[in-house]
Parts: C-alpha cells; structure tokens; sequence
C-alpha cells in the first residue's frame, strides 16, 4: 500500500504527515523506554522491524501509485504494543524509500499512517478483544494480523479517494472503486500474512517463551492450559 513518490498532492502530503508526526513522537519515546528498561529486548525489535521490513518489500502491481504486499505490522504490534511498531513501521518505510524507491518521501507521512499507525493499532485492538473473548493465542495472533495488513489497505484507498475524488460520485465513489481494486490481491494477502505470522508466533513460543511472558503475550497459567489442550 506504499503511495508512490510524488503521487499525492503537496496539501495531502503535509496533513498526512503532520497527522502521523505525533504518533512517531510517542513511539520513539516508548522504544527509548524499552530499551533501557529491557535491552534483552533488542534482538527481537530487529527481528520484528526485520520482519516488517522483508514482507512489506514484496510489492504487487495494483492502484496505479501504488501497490499490494503484506505488512508485517501485526507481529511486532503484538509483541511491543502499537507505539513501538509505529516506529519500526516507519523507519521500515524510510529505508525502503532511501534504497527501494518503494513508497517516497513527500508521501512518507500518508504511507507511516496506514501502515505503522493505523494498521497495528488496529491489529492489536483486535487481537486484545480476541484474547479477552478467550481466543486460543494463535487464533487472536492471526486475527490481529489479518486486521493490521487489511485495515492499512482501507486507509490508503480513503487517502487515494481523498486526492483523487470520482467527477460523478466524490469521495465515496472514488473510495468504492480503489477499495474494489485493492480487494483483489490484499483480502489473499492478510489471510496469507496472518498464517504465516502465526507460524513465526509459534515459533518464538518455542525459542523465546522466557521474552514472551515477560512482554505478556504469555502468562504461566495460559501456557499450562494450552499445553494440557493440545
């Protein structure tokens, strides 16, 4: 969903990124915290920025200035909370910006708030109320995963909409036409992100339990319990 460079007019460029500076604020604050309180933590935030970074590179054709990929916001939102990721989403985006011509930077303000803003605060919303609704871990991993890469898709086709309103129909005719085109390849894409977030999940289950409990994706309690159900 990375609006290409130069693709949104000079007013929408600055709002979105003005819009998005406050969020970037506070998540930098929060990881300076992490680090200091928690520097075990800092192999996993590369991983999770890592994470961010790779899938979020392999981009599909779609709305012309843009495209389709996963994003890889829903791990890391999950694991560090939204603020953090909104960090790492953005840096993510700098740097695929600078070496990957992937996005832009007069539109790395609209790009960081649908994919680090809006995609994990989202995804972890929705992970939490799974968890709350007593979800088995996996299922709420998938499904904040899913909602992160799917919610981002919807905000850029309202930023799209919003540049480029339909003659006839305005915003919302213009928003029904780049969501339509996007739901192609991104309804496939956040089902494909969430089963393959949920392998990584299970994966650091495996080699990072200690770091799991510790950030709360784990308690004691539930891990005996899911052991004893499976």
């Amino acid at each position: 969903m990375h609006i290409a460079e130069g693709y949104l007019p000079p007013l929408h460029a600055v709002a979105w990124g003005a819009a998005a500076a406050p969020f970037v604020v506070h998540g930098v604050r929060s990881l300076s915290r992490e680090v200091k309180e928690n520097p075990e933590s800092t192999l996993l935030l590369g991983a999770s920025g890592a994470f961010t970074f790779v899938l979020s590179a392999l981009k599909i054709p779609s709305v012309t200035g843009s495209c389709s990929h996963p994003t890889g916001t829903g791990l890391g939102a999950i694991l560090f909370r939204p603020p953090i990721m909104t960090v790492l989403g953005t840096i993510t985006l700098l740097f695929q910006a600078l070496l990957l011509a992937h996005g832009g930077l007069t539109t790395l303000g609209a790009n960081a708030f649908s994919m680090a803003i809006v995609g994990p605060w989202a995804g972890y919303g929705v992970y939490r109320l799974a968890r709350r609704l007593g979800a088995p871990l996996m299922a709420a991993v998938f499904a904040g995963a899913f909602v992160a890469d799917l919610s981002t898709y919807c905000v850029t086709s309202l930023q799209l909409a919003l540049a480029f309103p339909d003659p006839g129909t305005g915003v919302l005719g213009s928003l029904a036409k780049f969501g339509g085109i996007f739901a192609v390849t991104q309804i496939p894409l956040a089902v494909s992100e969430g089963i393959l977030t949920v392998l990584v999940m299970r994966l650091l289950t495996q080699s990072s339990k200690g770091d799991l409990i510790r950030l709360g994706v784990l308690s004691r309690r539930a891990e005996n319990q899911e052991a004893v159900a499976r």
